[in-house]
């Protein structure tokens, strides 16, 4: 340290030290202070530092040559650069006063950074001229810290879409953030310091003493399904995750808790449900119906390649129809009810040509659901192959006609072939065909059914009641 023991400046530390009988008495002091202290001449230069603030500049400058702080470079709480001769010292020395309370970022040679606080003290002889100064320097990093961290929890708790609220152990609300707003329409001047039961139903309320007993004794209680109700008087059924909040001596103050709407979940649940529901529903259907196609068909086969051909072609009209209606389970959508004529057009498309003009399907497009969609994808089926047969889709220029009309409660759909072969006396209506139209026609759809033979081509006029091509028909 330059300058001698019996100079002003040392005669005023050693006042100011509790007049020590020595240099290296104060010396010794200072240097075992956990704080960072140092001190300067009238000028400004450091005369002194102990290892404490060499730790928190990073490095230890030579007496005499750095001047107003030992730190590598300065800056303000803002990130721009501070001068040295601007820094607090600096000031608190052309001022001649104590500069108190200045947050100041030391930056390291490494690249590190250290928040501080410095307390820089003008040192006055007995003639109240300046002869130096004393800084101490306290190291706020950590509480930096601590208040980001705490900013920036404020911030990811204010921002959350999660309903986010604190109460005390008596059940009262201590903090809300604008998500419980969203969630339960109060907000936060309207329920702080009042009880969280008035997010309970009059038939829940004794649901809270209950969470509260089990917070008291420290546990965490962990996606509880409950119903609350809303500042319009309406319930949402939620999950409550609710952890206890200690103090700093670890006793349990109170309660963090948050809430999630599950609204959606529920409803999501409802629908796959009701889609494993449908699809079970479907699978059993399909498995009677490819049964009875198998056994019938049996009846009426000549030979094993016929009954294989007849089979297959009418799963294949089952299964063409099923895909129209098949339910989007990547979106967890319910099936999609059929139009009448989209199932008609899938059915017989493999009897057009391509420009699609040998079958015509006008008039009225109803709704098609449940089992009646797979009946009158066999109706149309067998329609379409007995055409291909015998009919008019069995010649190059044959054609079909198809006119759909929606009357009172009644479907009519009228079937009318034209340019096929001449008909001179109806075929064998003894067939597994003939006996699959009608009796699903008749039988299972209560409707009516009436063929006319003409020598220009068949024709026939369907009759169902409307109900019966609902969801809900049996």
């Amino acid at each position: 340290m330059t300058g001698q023991p019996d100079s002003p400046v040392f005669q005023v530390t050693r006042f100011k030290l509790g007049r020590l009988a020595s240099e290296p008495q104060w010396q010794a002091l200072l240097r075992t202070l956990p704080v960072a202290v140092y001190m300067t001449d009238a000028e400004g230069w450091i005369t002194f530092y102990n290892d404490a603030a060499a730790r928190l500049w990073g490095l230890r400058p030579e007496i005499g040559t750095a001047r107003y702080n030992g730190a590598w470079k300065l800056l303000r709480p803002d990130g721009t650069p501070l001068p040295h001769e601007e820094a607090p010292m600096a000031q608190s020395l052309r001022e001649r006063r104590p500069v108190l309370g200045v947050d100041t970022i030391a930056v390291r040679p490494d690249g590190s950074q250290v928040h501080f606080i410095p307390y820089p003290t003008p040192l006055l002889n007995a003639a109240g001229r300046v002869t130096g100064a004393v800084n101490i320097l306290i190291d706020i990093t950590d509480r930096h810290q601590a208040a980001q961290t705490a900013q920036l929890l404020a911030a990811i708790v204010e921002s959350s879409d999660d309903a986010i609220l604190a109460k005390d152990l008596d059940g009262i609300i201590t903090a809300w953030n604008t998500g419980a707003q969203r969630l339960f329409g109060y907000a936060a001047e309207e329920v702080v310091g009042k009880p969280i039961t008035i997010l309970i139903p009059l038939d829940r309320q004794h649901e809270e003493p209950l969470i509260l007993e089990r917070i008291r004794a420290g546990e965490h209680i962990d996606r509880l399904e409950a119903v609350r109700r809303r500042k319009d008087g309406s319930l949402v059924e939620v999950s409550l995750s609710v952890s206890p909040v200690r103090d700093a001596d670890g006793r349990i103050v109170g309660a963090s808790k948050i809430v999630r709407d599950i609204t959606e979940q529920r409803r999501a649940e409802e629908r796959q449900a009701m889609l494993l529901r449908e699809m079970s529903h479907r699978v059993k259907n399909l498995f009677t119906l490819a049964g009875a196609v198998v056994t019938l068909s049996r009846r009426s086969a000549a030979s094993v390649e016929q009954l294989t051909d007849a089979i297959q072609s009418r799963l294949r009209a089952l299964a063409r129809a099923h895909e129209l209606t098949l339910p989007d389970l990547r979106r967890q959508k319910a099936a999609t009810p059929a139009s009448l004529q989209a199932l008609f057009r899938t059915i017989v498309s493999p009897y057009e040509d391509q420009a699609g003009q040998r079958v015509s399907v006008s008039g009225t497009d109803i709704i098609v659901e449940g089992h009646a969609v797979t009946s009158l994808a066999l109706v149309f089926h067998e329609l379409a192959t007995n055409a291909a047969k015998y009919g008019a889709l069995s010649v190059p220029d044959g054609r079909v006609e198809v006119t759909l009309a929606a009357v009172a409660d009644q479907l009519h759909f009228d079937w009318l072939e034209r340019g096929g072969p001449p008909v001179t006396a109806p075929p064998d209506a003894g067939g597994f065909g003939t006996w699959l139209v009608d009796g699903t026609i008749r039988g299972q759809l209560h409707g009516s059914l009436d063929r006319q033979w003409r020598p220009e081509g068949l024709e026939i006029r369907i009759t169902i009641p409307l109900a019966q091509l609902s969801a809900g028909s049996s």
